[in-house]
């Protein structure tokens, strides 16, 4: 039984994803860490023993603090953290108890490397549709929740991923994150950072669907297409248009996750008198 400093791994796989997620800070050792370098979904690695130093970059008001097993680090670490009004809880048996859980966890190898600030970079095509903003929300809510993203003229991402080291996606050339045969992006990165949960291979499913203009892969693939085209008239500003997007995707997600089986009835069924 969880203590109250403590958050069991069934409910934190809950918050993950979510816009109410808490910051995830994972404080393994380097040997833990080689032993098995993968991230609970969504969470950054930190010093333990520069806690004092990064605590104040948090900028949330809620943490999760990850070790191997959930002791001595773990609890160091949120302690500290409380100590700058955070509310800090501790991932009751640390990586070790959510891998044993069957949840999923993000190869630190997919992941590129993080800029001066701990930040991710990528860079795609401006004016996006449906993929350059599926996995955006996918990024923040399941890999880097500090990424950044730069829309640039077509003809200017492979130049500004090497002038400005940020990650390319969803180009039409050989690149690491784009389509391949019949997947799209958001497909890929769902399978490469190692989240093939049935949510997100159902949401996968519709974003394809939509992106590809295969709209019999699922009946929601018409609503996503119709949403998305509305919200590039809506902003001309892709970051703005990025925004109104994670609260789209948001709802997608929790509808793949939560409410397939639901119907709403309207008007109601009338009773018999």
């Amino acid at each position: 039984m969880s203590s109250h400093l403590e958050i069991a791994p069934e409910k934190l796989a809950r918050l993950i994803g979510t816009p109410k997620c808490p910051a995830l800070i994972d404080v393994r050792v380097g040997e833990d860490f080689d032993e098995d370098p993968r991230l609970v979904p969504g969470s950054i690695r930190r010093d333990y023993r520069k806690v004092q130093e990064w605590a104040t970059e948090l900028g949330g008001t809620s943490a999760v603090v990850v070790c191997h097993r959930g002791k001595k680090l773990s609890y160091g670490v949120a302690a500290w953290l409380r100590n700058y009004g955070i509310a800090a809880d501790v991932l009751e048996g640390g990586v070790a108890a959510w891998t044993e859980g069957g949840y999923p966890t993000v190869p630190i190898s997919a992941i590129p490397e993080r800029d001066a600030s701990g930040r991710t970079v990528w860079v795609t095509r401006a004016r996006p549709k449906i993929d350059r903003i599926a996995c955006p929300w996918l990024i923040r809510r399941f890999v880097d929740p500090l990424a950044v993203f730069l829309y640039v003229a077509p003809s200017e991402v492979e130049a500004v991923a090497e002038r400005f080291a940020a990650t390319p996606f969803d180009m039409d050339a050989p690149i690491r994150w784009s389509h391949r045969g019949e997947l799209c992006t958001f497909d890929i990165m769902v399978e490469e950072f190692g989240l093939s949960i049935e949510p997100l291979l159902r949401l996968a499913t519709i974003v394809r669907g939509a992106d590809t203009f295969r709209l019999d892969l699922a009946p929601q693939a018409s609503g996503l297409l119709a949403a998305s085209l509305g919200l590039s008239r809506m902003y001309a500003d892709d970051l703005e248009q990025l925004e109104a997007g994670m609260a789209l995707y948001d709802a997608f997600y929790r509808w793949c996750r939560d409410a397939t089986d639901e119907t709403h009835n309207w008007p109601s069924p009338k009773k018999d008198s």
